[in-house]
């Protein structure tokens, strides 16, 4: 009878215990930290050693460091619009045919459509509060200044505080444009083409061989007064127009101000923590750290050894430690699931007007954003959760971005979307040790909306292979990008194809330095054959679906500009400071 007695105890344990285990790994609250345009290569933990990283070195050390974490695209708005939905961008839309392949005006139609299933929805509806915080770029209006179609209220977060457009040079005065090249170079040829033609009007009514109705020329020069007038007030005006801050619907700032600004985003990241300390929450920091204009506070500036970029790197490491602090402070480190990745590699082209160096270092990987070379799609991947994740191990398995959105769903018990395909895997049996394997046998790597490379791990095999159909011609030709055009487009003369695609063993060469040919890789052709199957079978399920980055999207619309004055005011307000 004791004996009994005793075993059914142990059987009561027992269940507590798994109960425990169970009740630890359901519904954690979840932050997901995304830096922009952070090369793998400027961190501690993976292996820089003069940055000063140690509050996200501290999540490799508590958690998992994924050794081939992989951006779902190399520009910034399809890969967030990839993080969010787990879906390859070129599913929803969010990849470009054309040049541009992101957001660039607030007053764009284009946005992550509403028929996008968004992690933050699902967690949403089982009860989460949930918050993005820093910057969107994924869309704010579609048809009016209020329809707010694609904000972040209308996926899925409760609240949102942040930019909803992306942060540039021509935000912050004094640091130069990234318009400025392109506009002079995209309007000379127009000008001088309509100068022409107005001098030979002229000729020829002068002399007589032909009779330019007074009237027509008169709504011709109209036309092209109008325009120079719109895009003369559009430029001038764009810091107001474009580089503004919200909180929730509400502009609270405009133009946006950099004073304190990693301090602000920090605060109301806190905040929203400790205002949801006894309900699950998910919160999404979107730092604005380390794209150009870089800024740093003045407890920052001037103290690391790599100029404002360093002075960046660390003061978001700082924000990071706050996050980390606030969690110990109210107990939640353990019920705490946290992730810091960057949306794509380091972008090597910026360098400011004095010469200085505003770009990170993406460590041995070539190339850089805009490129599927590893350097602009090999990110950072840090996972921690205390007595769930396993501390201090590395994956060196292929896994992407898209995979948050299945392993956030799953752990919320939420049901993943079964209308569509979704083409994340949940990480969690990685991240405990349970699989040793990733369930990425193929990642197709695109290019705006062209598909670029294709990566092989083969389930039979440790190897990981690469095949590019094409790749960026670098300006000049012996660097590390292209700088003359400071990014790499996707298409026309901008690239090389390539027949046969390139192949490269990532396994054995990361720096994708020797490409394999016949001669040096008996399976060449055999390699081959299996990735034009995938890309087939991909090709398969894709559905064509509107374009949110065409040019008619792209386009600034006046209608759709938010301003919280009026424009003759200049778009001019901060509730930020106590000013109006």
């Amino acid at each position: 009878r004791k004996k009994m007695g005793l075993l059914l105890l142990l059987i009561i344990c027992q269940c507590a215990i798994n109960s425990v285990k169970t009740h630890s790994v359901s519904k954690p609250n979840i932050i997901l930290l995304m830096a922009d345009d952070l090369g793998i290569g400027d961190l501690g933990c993976y292996g820089n050693r003069t940055l000063r990283t140690p509050n996200i070195d501290r999540l490799a050390e508590e958690g998992v460091t994924l050794t081939q974490h992989i951006a779902a695209s190399p520009l910034c708005t399809p890969s967030r619009a990839a993080f969010l939905t787990g879906r390859y961008p070129i599913r929803s839309g969010m990849a470009a045919f054309s040049r541009v392949g992101v957001f660039l005006f607030s007053a764009s139609s284009g946005g992550l459509p509403s028929e996008e299933i968004t992690f933050s929805k699902l967690l949403k509806q089982k009860g989460y509060a949930t918050a993005l915080i820093g910057k969107w770029h994924l869309g704010i209006n579609c048809e009016s200044s209020n329809d707010f179609c694609h904000h972040p209220l209308s996926h899925g977060f409760d609240y949102f505080y942040g930019l909803p457009v992306t942060n540039l040079r021509d935000c912050k005065p004094g640091q130069g444009s990234v318009f400025l090249k392109g506009v002079q170079k995209g309007l000379v040829i127009p000008i001088q083409i309509t100068g022409i033609a107005l001098v030979s009007l002229a000729i020829v009514q002068y002399i007589g061989l032909l009779k330019v109705p007074f009237q027509a020329l008169s709504y011709f020069l109209l036309i092209i007064t109008i325009s120079l007038v719109v895009l003369i007030f559009f430029f001038y005006n764009f810091r107001h127009l474009n580089c503004f801050l919200m909180r929730d619907h509400q502009i609270i700032q405009q133009p946006l101000s950099y004073e304190n600004l990693t301090q602000r985003l920090t605060k109301e990241a806190k905040q929203f923590i400790e205002r949801n300390t006894d309900r699950p929450f998910l919160l999404v920091l979107s730092y604005l750290h380390v794209h150009t204009a870089l800024y740093a506070s003045e407890k920052f500036k001037g103290k690391s050894r790599h100029g404002l970029y360093g002075d960046s790197v660390e003061e978001m490491d700082w924000s990071v430690g706050q996050i980390l602090d606030v969690l110990e402070k109210h107990n939640l480190s353990d019920k705490t699931l946290v992730y810091f990745t960057s949306d794509q590699g380091a972008h090597v082209e910026e360098i400011s007007s004095a010469g200085e160096v505003h770009g990170g270092y993406n460590g041995i990987y070539k190339g850089g954003k805009s490129t599927n070379w590893e350097g602009g799609i090999r990110v950072p991947g840090l996972l921690r959760w205390p007595g769930v994740v396993q501390a201090g191990a590395y994956i060196d398995e292929p896994t992407s971005n898209m995979d948050i959105f299945p392993t956030v769903v799953k752990l919320a018990d939420a049901q993943l979307p079964s209308d569509r395909i979704i083409d994340g895997h949940d990480l969690l049996p990685l991240l405990q040790g349970k699989a040793t394997r990733s369930k990425h046998e193929f990642l197709f790597h695109y290019c705006n909306a062209y598909l670029n490379a294709v990566r092989w791990h083969p389930g039979n095999s440790e190897t990981v292979w690469k095949v590019f159909f094409f790749t960026p011609n670098f300006s000049p030709e012996d660097s590390n990008g292209c700088y003359d055009s400071h990014v790499c487009f996707c298409h026309g003369g901008f690239i090389t194809r390539h027949d046969p695609p390139l192949l490269f063993d990532l396994s054995r060469d990361p720096e994708e330095k020797v490409p394999l040919t016949p001669e040096t890789e008996s399976r060449f052709y055999t390699i081959l054959r299996a990735v034009h199957q995938a890309v087939d079978n991909h090709t398969r399920s894709l559905h064509a679906v509107p374009n949110q980055l065409s040019w008619n999207n792209l386009l600034w619309k006046p209608w759709l500009q938010l301003c919280c004055s009026s424009p003759f005011q200049s778009c001019y307000c901060d509730y930020e400071s106590g000013g109006s």
